[in-house]
């Protein structure tokens, strides 16, 4: 009877709201069961540990602690590896408050970030002083180009150009993960290729399902082989020489700590 009462309950509440039939679509069972019936029963990518990835000893010279971010091991990642290319050139969906590629710009020989225009912005009924954040930290930087477009219809192609280093990083719903990793391996991706995405995970031990099933079905045939989740982070990389990996059980034993030093300064 309880039961009954509930979903009782829940169907006023859906005739009251409507929009509340989003949250069910995307929820994670419904991505969790897509995942089993498309992509034989994958639920999490193979882990590399991010120590093999990154330097023993990394800093962070441009970091806000604020909502809507990376965490400080995401950026550290896109840094290093930028630093590890010689002459890297850096491409990335998705400028926020410009934090990721203010760091990598110090790093790389050319950065470019691609969002949504202030008026595409506005347009999704979103504030002024919303879209006048993005980018407050990487404007003005000479090796950062500021690109402004939608992804679903942004023509990738007229840059005429490959990059080193990539990360998706923009409206991480499952249409445009699938969009944007598809029309980055058609246009943007070279044979060495490092290819990152943010949020593929929540947190470092919760896999966003939805993100998961976006990535899968954006790649192209033959490369899912390379493709890994990176250890204490929120992202998931395609590493085109392959990388020693291991599956993981969560909750998670840690095998390593960060050391953390802070210096607070005025932008």
């Amino acid at each position: 009877m309880n039961k009954i009462k509930k979903l009782i309950s829940g169907l006023f509440l859906l005739l009251k709201k409507p929009s509340l039939i989003n949250l069910l679509l995307d929820s994670e069972y419904r991505w969790e069961t897509y995942l089993k019936k498309q992509h034989k029963n994958i639920n999490q990518l193979p882990t590399v540990d991010i120590r093999n990835l990154i330097e023993a000893t990394s800093s962070l010279n441009h970091f806000t602690f604020l909502g809507g971010g990376s965490l400080p091991t995401d950026i550290i990642l896109l840094k290093s590896l930028a630093n590890q290319i010689p002459n890297c050139r850096y491409f990335e969906i998705g400028t926020w408050r410009g934090e990721s590629v203010i760091n990598v710009s110090e790093t790389a020989k050319e950065c470019y970030t691609l969002n949504l225009s202030k008026e595409e912005i506005l347009a999704e009924g979103l504030s002024d002083k919303y879209a006048d954040l993005h980018g407050i930290l990487s404007k003005g930087k000479e090796n950062i180009t500021h690109l402004f477009g939608n992804t679903l219809t942004y023509n990738f192609g007229k840059l005429n150009t490959k990059f080193d280093l990539i990360f998706v990083d923009g409206n991480h719903s499952y249409e445009f993960v699938k969009n944007d990793t598809k029309k980055v391996f058609e246009h943007l991706v070279h044979e060495n290729s490092i290819v990152v995405w943010h949020d593929y995970a929540a947190h470092p031990e919760k896999i966003r399902y939805d993100v998961l099933a976006g990535i899968l079905d954006g790649l192209p045939k033959g490369f899912q082989e390379k493709l890994y989740s990176v250890s204490n982070s929120l992202c998931a990389i395609y590493y085109p020489k392959g990388l020693r990996n291991t599956m993981l059980e969560f909750p998670i034993n840690p095998n390593k700590i960060f050391e953390i030093q802070t210096k607070i300064k005025p932008i």
